[in-house]
């Protein structure tokens, strides 16, 4: 017998939760269901952040061992890796109770069931649990099924630990590895890198592109790579061949420059990004499925107007914040009886990586621009000449700022050094508030933080 309910999603996380808290508010029947039966998906499961915590660590770690410099602190400091998984696994803990209690704020309009979920047409769905199956009707559906690592199908790969092995809660990788050797460049892979860099790893990256972040600009992804330290290893331009276990540690074979070549460490990372979670069934409906997710539109409906696909899962902008907005853009829409009022700006979302300097960028960049055919303005201030760098000591990088060189509206910007995932807001609001370079140059920034190079950037152009 099925049950019937207003909306079901498919999946908990931030493309799913904040809809579902959204319409249950607004006195609609919402059921959640999730492989992990707990809320927030892969971002705390496995994502932003357990790797964010163990960054912190790694920062924390950074500052003490730069102090001795000065005389503040002993030089000697001994990083204890597994108190830096108990201390990761305690962030986690704690937003999965605070989640948990969430949920039971919520009830009795909204319930989370730990399954998996089947289409059976384009309103049924049959959810399996433990104790047995069952049959939903839902009115409206959000697939919010997430993404999960993509393995490349190598000989060997069997033997290669991905992010999730490292993040995850109570993870296998609870050790710190003397060597590491990680393939991909991907922020993931660069985040891992510098964090392990940081913490006492040696640490290899093979990447078979000439360049690093190839999916970001080219200019911003070069400027970042030539300001991590040099003790990381980084090999471009290669060619996998297979990955070997020895006695105690595994081997990498690769070609580069016509030459075959081998690189040997404790473990292996396989990081060549994320591939969507497409629920079962969902093929079967005349979905527009393609390699990158569930195709929907800006208001988030599918080519079935009564179906949703909101974050990882349609490729559109594999972020939290961006699933977060996509969620709500959803549920606005299903308040609004299926009629679209509501849609999704992807052009002001912002994007970081999280490695050591950090850095991120929002909006059009020049190589987008150029595509565009679009005339820009550029200035930026380098953080050498900032003060608050020079307290925290650590003064590389910059904030660049783009313009359309016709309405002098701010289009883009990137930030690379302290503070670049906070201070990134402040650059997108602007964007998309349509200010100009007037406006932010004009702007007070708070005394002494990193946040004052946006204005004096500015107003290099007036």
């Amino acid at each position: 017998m099925e049950e019937k309910v207003d909306v079901l999603t498919i999946g908990a996380g931030a493309g799913a939760y904040p809809a579902a808290f959204r319409l249950a508010k607004a006195g609609k029947r919402v059921i959640m269901v999730d492989e992990k039966g707990v809320m927030s998906g892969n971002c705390l499961a496995e994502g932003c952040v357990p790797s964010k915590s163990i960054r912190q660590a790694a920062s924390f770690y950074r500052y003490f061992k730069k102090s001795h410099q000065f005389g503040i602190f002993a030089k000697d400091i001994v990083c204890d890796y597994k108190k830096v998984i108990e201390y990761k696994n305690g962030v986690q803990n704690l937003r999965y109770t605070q989640h948990a209690q969430e949920l039971e704020e919520a009830k009795p309009n909204l319930a989370l069931i730990k399954g998996t979920a089947e289409f059976l047409d384009e309103h049924r769905i049959k959810v399996l649990t433990d104790e047995g199956e069952k049959v939903y009707y839902a009115d409206y559906i959000i697939i919010a099924s997430g993404a999960k690592p993509f393995i490349l199908p190598i000989e060997g790969s069997q033997y290669c630990v991905t992010s999730t092995d490292i993040y995850k809660l109570n993870p296998p990788i609870d050790y710190l590895p003397k060597s590491i050797i990680i393939l991909g460049a991907g922020y993931i892979s660069l985040e891992t890198a510098t964090i392990f860099n940081e913490l006492g790893s040696k640490v290899t990256v093979i990447q078979r592109s000439n360049r690093v972040l190839t999916e970001m600009d080219e200019t911003f992804a070069k400027k970042l790579y030539s300001m991590f330290d040099p003790n990381i290893d980084i090999r471009l331009g290669t060619k996998l061949i297979k990955i070997q276990k020895n006695v105690n540690d595994y081997s990498v074979f690769y070609e580069q420059n016509g030459q075959q070549m081998q690189a040997r460490a404790d473990l292996v990372m396989m990081a060549f990004g994320r591939v969507p979670v497409i629920p079962k069934g969902a093929e079967n409906l005349g979905l527009k499925i393609t390699k990158k997710g569930i195709e929907s539109s800006p208001s988030m409906q599918t080519n079935i107007k009564h179906i949703y696909s909101s974050g990882d899962i349609n490729g559109k902008s594999m972020l939290f914040h961006s699933a977060t907005r996509q969620s709500l853009v959803a549920a606005n829409n299903i308040l609004a009886n299926n009629t679209p009022i509501d849609y999704m700006d992807y052009s002001c979302v912002p994007n970081s990586v999280f490695t050591f300097p950090e850095a991120a960028f929002v909006g059009i960049l020049p190589d987008q621009a150029k595509t565009m055919g679009i005339d820009i303005l550029e200035t930026s201030f380098d953080l050498s000449f900032d003060a608050k760098a020079q307290i925290l000591t650590e003064n590389k990088g910059e904030i660049r700022q783009f313009y359309d060189a016709k309405s002098l509206k701010l289009i883009g910007a990137w930030i690379i050094g302290e503070d670049a995932s906070t201070l990134i807001g402040e650059l997108g609001v602007l964007i998309q508030q349509g200010a100009k370079l007037k406006d932010v140059a004009e702007y007070a920034n708070q005394h002494p933080s990193t946040a004052e190079g946006i204005s004096k950037a500015a107003r290099k152009l007036l």
